[in-house]
């Protein structure tokens, strides 16, 4: 069973989504803080990890940066999914540094969405 983690501090999309990744057959673990869910990532293993951008804590390129001690900058363009409403070119490029996928909210195909966090 592949297993995710869903770092996004608004509960209902947070709850939403582990509800539909776990009907799809996915280990889910969820965090409303960054700081919290990099705890996480360095002592658990996980397939995928999607992640809000602008956290109440901390942003989620700081979730990657402090990543970087688990992760190579190749499992990072792998594994990390970052979900964002602020689409601005500062926000494309740093993405693009860090050659993982953008996806922006709200989710205009909620299929498309799933497949492009699952792929």
């Amino acid at each position: 069973m592949k297993k995710i983690i869903i770092i996004e501090d608004e509960i209902l999309i947070q709850q939403s989504l582990k509800k539909l990744f776990e009907r799809r057959g996915y280990s889910v673990d969820v965090s409303a803080s960054g700081k919290t869910a990099i705890d996480m990532i360095l002592v658990n293993e996980y397939d995928r990890i999607i992640c809000d951008l602008m956290l109440q804590d901390i942003s989620g390129f700081d979730v990657i940066e402090e990543s970087k001690k688990k992760f190579s900058p190749e499992d990072i363009s792998k594994i990390f999914v970052i979900m964002t409403a602020y689409n601005s070119p500062q926000v494309l490029s740093r993405a693009n540094s860090y050659q993982c996928r953008l996806l922006n909210k709200p989710f205009e195909d909620l299929d498309e969405a799933m497949r492009l966090m699952t792929e």
